[in-house]
């Protein structure tokens, strides 16, 4: 999926399913838990009672079929068992889709784009009557979130940009507050800790950790080594030109590792020809390495923080010059740009 795709208010024929039985269902925080510092919900589903008794009032701005199409995303998920979070970025993503309507026609995508969520008809999203069916829609959608293990460390939007694959991964963002405010009146929930999450990690979740060699050093990623250093045809100009970085080619928002011990001297936008959001880590001995192309919140480090190698310090992205999601990885010595690939193999570790 590419473009914005929300504020398309068409109305349209509707497929309304056969909900299961609903069960009035409060969502509790479990014992202990922090809702201001965990900022997720519990894995326990939302469940609404009465979708076809929805059609009246409003929320966030929404109202009538609106949020008996939003219900029928909440009954979708909770029939797969997903997390609150997980239903309420369905509706988010409903809402930056098609702004909770079901419409019968493409939008910048493609002509061939259908329903809540904008699917294609590609053969991945079923017949255009599913595509039409909100609460089968709903299910497609929640069927590949299902698949995203590491969704719960995603910020909510690029959660959905890894189902949809929008053209901006934030664009779901702006949706995220009154997403939750839909699924709390809806649901009769409880889950205001959300708001202001929707392109932010949330503080109380756990961060990831590397392997570290014992001379203290860890690959910057897992990925597999897509672009070495040396001379070159840019991917982007297709010019000749020097790539004065090693690229890991990570899955987007897979973690990015700091190579060892040091502190943080730039945390943010572009930096020393470096584009997209770059961290950069002095170790100390005049050995310095950077990181790049991630996006804004795909950065968790912070200028001034004391970092340990393999230490998460952001999240893959496709920020800047790049043509897909990887991390660029420089390191200088005593300010001279040096292979990374035969630096990182000389401290010991084995690279792809």
């Amino acid at each position: 999926m590419s473009g914005q795709k929300n504020g398309v208010l068409w109305t349209a024929g509707l497929l309304i399913p056969a909900l299961p039985v609903a069960l009035v269902f409060a969502v509790v925080l479990a014992p202990g838990q922090d809702a201001s510092a965990a900022c997720l919900p519990p894995d326990e589903s939302v469940t609404v009672a009465d979708p076809g008794g929805l059609s009246t009032g409003e929320v966030a701005g929404y109202q009538g079929q609106q949020l008996i199409n939003a219900a029928y995303v909440l009954a979708a998920g909770e029939k797969l068992g997903m997390s609150a979070r997980d239903q309420t970025i369905g509706v988010m993503t409903a809402m930056g889709e098609s702004g909770l309507v079901n419409v019968d026609h493409g939008d910048a995508a493609g002509p061939d784009s259908r329903g809540l969520f904008q699917q294609r008809d590609n053969g991945a999203w079923g017949s255009s009557a599913d595509r039409m069916d909100p609460f089968k829609a709903a299910t497609s959608f929640f069927t590949v979130l299902q698949t995203i293990e590491n969704r719960d460390s995603l910020s909510p939007t690029m959660a959905a940009h890894q189902v949809q694959r929008n053209a901006d991964p934030d664009h779901y963002a702006a949706y995220w507050d009154a997403a939750v405010q839909i699924v709390t009146a809806l649901g009769g929930t409880d889950t205001g800790n959300l708001e202001g999450t929707g392109d932010t990690v949330c503080t109380g979740m756990a961060i990831g950790t590397g392997p570290v060699n014992a001379r203290g050093w860890a690959l910057p990623n897992e990925g597999s080594l897509t672009s070495r250093f040396g001379p070159r045809t840019a991917p982007v100009a297709g010019l000749p030109n020097y790539h004065y970085g090693l690229d890991f080619g990570g899955a987007c928002g897979s973690p990015i590792y700091a190579a060892n011990d040091g502190v943080v001297t730039h945390a943010g936008g572009p930096h020393k020809g470096m584009s997209g959001n770059v961290i950069e880590i002095d170790h100390g001995g005049g050995v310095l390495t950077r990181y790049g192309h991630m996006y804004a919140n795909g950065v968790l480090a912070r200028t001034g923080d004391t970092v340990r190698g393999g230490q998460q310090i952001g999240r893959v992205g496709n920020a800047g010059n790049s043509t897909g999601c990887h991390v660029h990885v420089e390191i200088t010595v005593n300010g001279r740009l040096t292979d990374p690939e035969a630096y990182l193999r000389s401290a010991g570790l084995e690279l792809d």
